[in-house]
């Protein structure tokens, strides 16, 4: 891929598609505007290569053609294209079991809990293995019987899906023998080499779309645990003020809120206080 300036001084990617700067520009606001994500300057081939995808699809020719398109377009048609335009910028980074020392945490945590409901959000589920890995730890430190509800959340609605299927590899990373064979079903057949988590572990767990940009979350009763690793990182200063804001106000207090090992919330004294290693307690 080369650039070169144009006559009015933009770069433009010499590939398939038209794409200036001033397309670039557009997209980091738009996608600021409607997810709260903040893309740097080294961002712009990846923009490019993930929102190529979309004018292929809606047969557009040009960055600046989509982009005024998706703009203008108005009812359902805009809903899902929106959607669509989100989906391609969210990256989606996870494993089973990830940072594991909060698993660990986790499991103390719940004792306490035992016999008792206990609530839990994950507001960046992803494909799934986050939300698995606490519903897997609260099996195990309370029990199946546990009175346990997960809200598992995304803003992108691809990879909600692929969480809601909780099907995997059967050589995904961070699982053991042991918790495959207690929590999985392994495929056969055309399914070899395949695992899907057991129903009596999913059934603990709502999944459903969420803009943490939206004013408004309607998720019940307050949670007595959040993870919300590795997603604020996405997020520039008050952005991140705004989301804790509101995390804080959905949490009971002394909720356990976990994050990425890269997020440091220590400026949100009045909010949440360091607890643990990457965890915070709501004051």
């Amino acid at each position: 891929m080369s650039a070169a300036p144009s006559a009015s001084g933009a770069e433009v990617i010499d590939h398939e598609f038209s794409f200036s700067k001033q397309d670039f520009d557009r997209v980091r606001e738009l996608i600021y505007k409607h997810a709260g994500i903040s893309l740097h300057e080294g961002k712009h081939a990846m923009v490019y290569s993930r929102l190529s995808r979309r004018l292929r699809d809606t047969g557009h020719k040009s960055f600046a053609a989509y982009l005024q398109w998706l703009e203008s377009t108005t009812g359902a048609q805009a809903t899902q294209e929106w959607q669509e335009f989100v989906n391609c910028l969210t990256t989606n980074l996870t494993s089973f079991f990830r940072e594991e020392h909060h698993f660990h945490a986790l499991a103390d945590d719940l004792k306490p809990w035992a016999g008792k409901p206990v609530r839990i959000w994950c507001c960046a589920a992803s494909t799934g293995e986050e939300p698995y890995s606490i519903a897997i730890t609260c099996s195990e430190a309370l029990g199946s019987n546990a009175q346990v509800s997960i809200t598992a959340s995304d803003i992108d609605t691809n990879v909600l899906n692929a969480c809601r299927r909780g099907v995997y590899n059967a050589d995904a990373r961070g699982l053991d023998q042991g918790r495959l064979r207690n929590f999985f079903m392994r495929g056969t057949g055309a399914n070899a080499g395949r695992i899907r988590v057991k129903p009596e572990l999913q059934r603990w767990i709502e999944f459903r779309t969420l803009n943490l940009m939206d004013n408004q979350w309607s998720l019940g009763d307050p949670f007595h645990m959040v993870f919300c690793r590795n997603v604020m990182i996405y997020f520039d200063a008050p952005t991140q003020r705004k989301v804790l804001e509101r995390i804080h106000r959905v949490m009971r207090p002394h909720g356990l809120l976990f994050v990425g090992h890269s997020e440091n919330f220590t400026e949100s004294r009045d909010l949440f206080r360091l607890r643990g290693k990457t965890i915070y307690e709501r004051v």
